[in-house]
This record gives structure tokens, sequence and C-alpha cells, in this order.
């Protein structure tokens, strides 16, 4: 008999070679047509696979973040049967589970696959899963499955055997389908209701530009036709929020060829966007005791060798960059922190200067492949709102409350309400991925789970997510669709200020280390104006939208008496613009309201006469006609109304 502990922390016995489908089984036979698959000490399982040994056991349903994970990998092994029974011959690649449904890679060779193939792939997929096939999972020698796949004829699982271990190696089969897998899946294809393919996409074998280009096919599944539905208006509503078309509506950014792929350009309106959150960022550092610096925008190759980051980074870098003279190398900058630590360096300290807060917006270039760049989320050059704070060790969990305090003002300020708090520690099976003693990861990774604690947030805990040189808080946060979005970070270091020899002499006259932490609460200016616009829609608050009234003459000789509204409104240091065109009226309107501006004041005889404008709002219509004082009056107001929420920032004692 084996002993299993249920998450309630009972414990039931069994007899060896029990599978979580017959647990399950055990407690109600309504569970066991929900369960997925199991979490076995730790370990996600298939429901069919045996136990024998002692264990902890967490049954996963649909609604488990690894349940639906589970069934979204078991759909692409499906989809990958329809498409060999459609496509003879097809190769496959990798088919996994993401965040959203699943993904397959395949090599049609010359043939191709159209927008309007995807419905037949579909209706293939619906068929086979009314099999209810089992998935069924197989031990294999390394030789077998060569020779399995040699037969096949599929260089692509060919190579992926190459790289594994013998002993190590499983294959999982569904009705007539056979793929090379750890697993696990679900029990059987009748799970699987109802299914939409959603895109087609081109990705380079195992991610190298220098491979081929396979096919890749993304799909989702629910297990009910309803959510399906729900799923696809959600999507349907993602479309009109994405962040490349309201850029291009409201004029924000844009991107060249001639310029390079992944390097946006920002236009009047979102420059004008990016100064807004970047002043209301300074404002709330410099109250908190923020010193600001700007470091190059290239730096030395050896400075990136003294801090680690060209051992683990410089691939992803850009290359080296060459002068005349003979023996210099430098690098785009592909991060701010070694320049914050040489700045550091500049001068002696004493514990009395600590803790020392840089911040920066500074700009750094990181290589990422093409396939990968999307908008302004996977950019080549990108800002951030960079910070790093030199503390002693006593000193580090209040400065990281503080820095916390931060990033919560800064979400609740932009209308993000929910997020949750990601504490990302060392894996602690490969410790070989990290620099620094475990003693000093010991300190930061628990002075990360108190503080975070002490805050009372929500919190999760993911392992082998920590940066190389030390553990972080990322944060979390849901949009108004409900998708999550990494944004905000801070992290732990004990490891650069060892490295960069950096010192202060404590009370005692000696020479200590400080400790090192890097905060960043927008996470980068590009992705997260990308997020936000998604989030609102393009309907920015007020306080931050470039442009904040325009103001509509009804025709060309109302321009003049047009022209002293801006003027009233400007001092009043609301940002106008006019529409002087020669259009109708009508025409004028639809077009600001495309632009999402929040207010128009449209004026004509009978406004120049009485000294008023007559509002509308953007999405609400007319608000009827109101003096330029009393509007002015109304939207200092507004902002007030809006910056009400914001949570006060603690001023700094020292």
């Amino acid at each position: 008999m084996i002993q299993i502990t249920l998450p309630d922390g009972a414990v039931r016995e069994y007899e060896a070679g029990v599978s979580a489908g017959d647990i399950a089984k055990s407690i109600s036979e309504g569970l066991a047509r929900k369960v997925l698959a199991a979490e076995v000490n730790g370990e996600v399982w298939d429901a069919s696979r045996p136990i024998n040994t002692n264990a902890t056991l967490k049954l996963l349903t649909w609604d488990n973040k690894e349940g639906k994970s589970t069934f979204w990998h078991s759909s692409a092994h499906l989809m990958a049967e329809a498409l060999e029974a459609i496509y003879p011959g097809v190769k496959l690649g990798i088919g996994p589970a993401i965040e959203t449904g699943f993904y397959y890679d395949i090599d049609l060779g010359d043939r191709s696959i159209t927008e309007e193939d995807l419905k037949k792939i579909e209706n293939k997929m619906k068929e086979l899963a009314g099999t209810k096939s089992e998935y069924v999972r197989k031990d294999v020698s390394k030789a077998d499955a060569v020779s399995y796949f040699t037969e096949k004829q599929d260089q692509y699982k060919l190579e992926l055997i190459d790289g594994l271990n013998d002993g190590s190696i499983t294959f999982y089969t569904q009705g007539g389908f056979t793929d090379l897998c750890r697993g696990p899946h679900i029990p059987n294809t009748g799970f699987i209701k109802a299914v939409k393919l959603t895109n087609i996409a081109g990705a380079y074998w195992r991610g190298n530009e220098k491979n081929k280009m396979l096919t890749r096919i993304y799909g989702v599944t629910y297990p009910n036709q309803k959510e399906l539905d729900e799923y696809i208006l959600l999507m349907e509503e993602a479309k009109k929020r994405d962040h490349r078309k309201l850029g291009k509506e409201l004029e924000l950014f844009t991107f060249s060829e001639k310029v390079g792929s992944g390097l946006a350009l920002w236009l009047p309106n979102g420059a004008m966007l990016r100064e807004r959150l970047q002043q209301f960022l300074q404002k709330a550092q410099l109250e908190t005791g923020y010193l600001p610096v700007i470091t190059p925008h290239i730096g030395s190759k050896q400075l990136y060798v003294t801090s680690g980051h060209w051992e683990k980074y410089g691939k992803d870098s850009f290359h080296p960059i060459t002068t005349p003279q003979e023996g210099e190398e430098f690098m785009l900058k592909p991060m701010n922190c070694p320049h914050h630590c040489e700045i550091y360096k500049s001068s002696p300290k004493s514990y009395k200067d600590l803790p020392y807060r840089l911040a920066e917006f500074g700009t750094v270039y990181r290589y990422e492949q093409s396939g990968e760049l999307h908008g302004l989320t996977r950019v080549r050059g990108f800002t951030q709102d960079d910070a790093h704070l030199f503390c002693t060790p006593e000193q580090v969990k209040d400065e990281f409350k503080k820095v916390i305090d931060l990033v919560l003002f800064v979400f609740e300020s932009l209308g993000f309400t929910e997020y949750t708090a990601q504490i990302s520690l060392r894996d602690l099976e490969d410790r070989s991925k990290y620099i620094g003693s475990d003693e000093n990861w010991e300190t930061s990774e628990n002075a990360i789970i108190e503080a975070a604690a002490e805050k009372g947030l929500k919190t999760v805990t993911e392992y082998g997510e920590a940066a190389f040189y030390g553990p972080k808080l990322d944060f979390m946060v849901k949009d108004a669709l409900g998708r999550k979005w990494q944004l905000g970070t801070i992290q732990v270091d004990y490891n650069l200020p060892e490295r960069f020899e950096l010192e202060y002499v404590d009370s005692d006259n000696t020479r200590k280390r400080p400790v090192m932490i890097h905060r960043a609460p927008f996470g980068s200016m590009e992705r997260f104006i990308a997020v936000l616009l998604e989030h609102c829609a393009g309907n920015l608050p007020f306080w931050l939208a470039p442009l904040q009234v325009k103001v509509l003459p009804i025709s060309d000789k109302y321009n003049e008496y047009a022209k002293s509204v801006i003027a009233a409104l400007r001092s009043e240091d609301i940002r106008a613009t006019i529409d002087d065109r020669s259009e109708k009226i009508g025409r004028k309107i639809r077009d600001t309201e495309m632009m999402k501006v929040p207010y128009m004041l449209i004026v004509g005889e009978k406004e120049q006469e009485n000294q008023t404008v007559s509002v509308r709002k953007h999405g609400d219509g007319d608000k009827g006609a109101v003096s330029i004082a009393d509007f002015a009056t109304e939207m200092r107001n507004i902002v007030k109304e809006q910056m009400k929420g914001k949570r006060k920032t603690e001023t700094n004692a020292n």
C-alpha cells in the first residue's frame, strides 16, 4: 500500500500502481469526469500514469492553469494527427501549449496552407476528437526512437532525439498518430469539444534564422462550444484594441525598414505621451529621493565582461563596434546597470550616503530575432525607467517595500487595479546558471518574500525564473480583457557590487559591499505604452492624453475665434489644437472621434458672439455650450479627480 496526500492534508491509502484517475473516481465520479491530469510530487503527470510510491497529489481540471496547458498540448497532437491525414508526408517540428492555446511547427515541403484550409483542418480535428482515442504513453529506447522516425523520414524529430539521453525518451500515441513527447496528456481526445485554428505564421526551426522557415499553425480548443464562442468574442475585441492599430490611428508611432526592424519612431503625439509618462514618474522619484543620471548609448565591451552580461547575453546583444583606435571595442548598451555601478564608484561612499538611488530613462538595445518582433511589445531598442538603489544589507527590505509602493502607485494611477506579484527564485536543481554565493541568494530571496508578505501582496512563486545575478519580484498585470502582462520588476543583487568592487565605509570604519536593487515600474516605455493602449482601447485618461481638446470651427471665418480659444486653453495648461481644414463639421467630428480626442469644442457664429464653446465629449456626444473659463475649470477638476485616487509616495527620510 502507498499513502497519497491530498491538497487539504488528507491522507488516503491505495495499492501501488493506482492512477490519479482511479483516485479521482474513488472520491467522486463527477470529479473523475473532469480530471485532465495530475500533479504528483510537484510534477504534472498523465491521469492514467501509475503511482508506485507515497506521493502528494493534486488533481488538475480545466480550472487549473496546468490542466489547461495539458489540454492544449494534447490538442496540438490532435492537430498534428489531422495534418498527417490531410497532408501525407508532412514533417513535424514541435507543438507546445502556449498561454492561450497551442501551435505546431510543420514542414509541408512544396505545399502551403492558407487561411481557407484552416476550416478543413478544424473539421478533421473534431472528427478525430469524436473517436475518444486514449493518449497512450510508452517508454522507448533511443535506438527504437531513431528507427521509427528514420523510417518515417522526419528529420526534425531525429534532430530532437539526438539531444536526448537514452532511457528518458517517451512516445505518445492517440488513434493512428504517434509523436515524440515527454507529456503529459489528457485521458482521451473526447475531452476536446470545440476547436478554432486562429493564425498561420512563419517560424525558423528551433528559433535559428540559419535554419529552414517552417509553417506555424496556432489554435485554441475548449471543453465546450460556449467557452470557445466567448473566447472568439474576446479576440475580436482584442483586434480592435491592438496597439499597432491604435498607434497608427492615434498617430503615436511608426516603423521604417530603412531605420531598421524593431526600432520605433515616435511621432509628435507619441512623443508627448511618452513625455507625460516620464514626467509623471520623474516627479514621484524626486519626491522619494532618487537622483537623476544620464549615461551613454554605448559602452566598452570590457564593462559588460566585468558585469558578466557579455558571458550570459553577448550573443543576444549587438556585436561590438570597432573604432579607428586599434584594440578598442564598444557595444550598443544592452542594459544600464553597469554604467550606474561606475557612477556609484566615481566618489567615496559612507553608510551615511546610503541608500543611494540613481534613476535614468535609459535607452538600451538588444538583438531580438526578426520573427519575434511584435509592435512595441518586442523591439530591438527600448527605454527603461531604470533605477538602481545601493544600500546596506540592513536597508534592503525597507527599500524593497518602498519600491513596491512606487510600483503600485504607478499601476493604480494608470488604471491597472488587478495584478499578481511573481516571486522569481533560483532553480534549486541547477544552480550553475547563477552567480554569487548561496548565502547571498538566501538572504536576498528571504528579503523579497518577507517584503511582499508585509505589503500584503497577492503572490505566486516561480522557481527558475530569477535573473542570473539575483531573485526578483515581477508584477503580472491583468488588463481589461483579462490578459496578463509582465510589467514592473524589482530585483535584489549582491553580485554586481562584488564584480565592480563597490564599497562603502560603515559606522565601525570598515569597508563593506553595498547591496544593489534594480527596479523599473513601467518595465520599458514601449511595452508599457502598448499594454496601456490595449487596456484602455486607446481612450487614455484625460491627464495623460497627448491631445486633450480639439477646436472645430464650423467654417473658415471662425478660425480666428478658434485660435483665441486655443490660446486661452493653453494658458490654463490644457493641450489643444485646431482642425482648420475646409471640411464639413460632420467630417471633422468623425475624424476627431477616430483620434479618440477626449473633448471637441465646436465654434460658430453663436459661440463667437457669446464667447462660448459647444462641448462634445468623445463617445458621449453633445454636452451643451459653456464659457471658455468654465470649460477650463471643469477640465482642471477632471484632472484632480483622476489624480485623487493615487497613492501618495513616501517622502525620503534622508
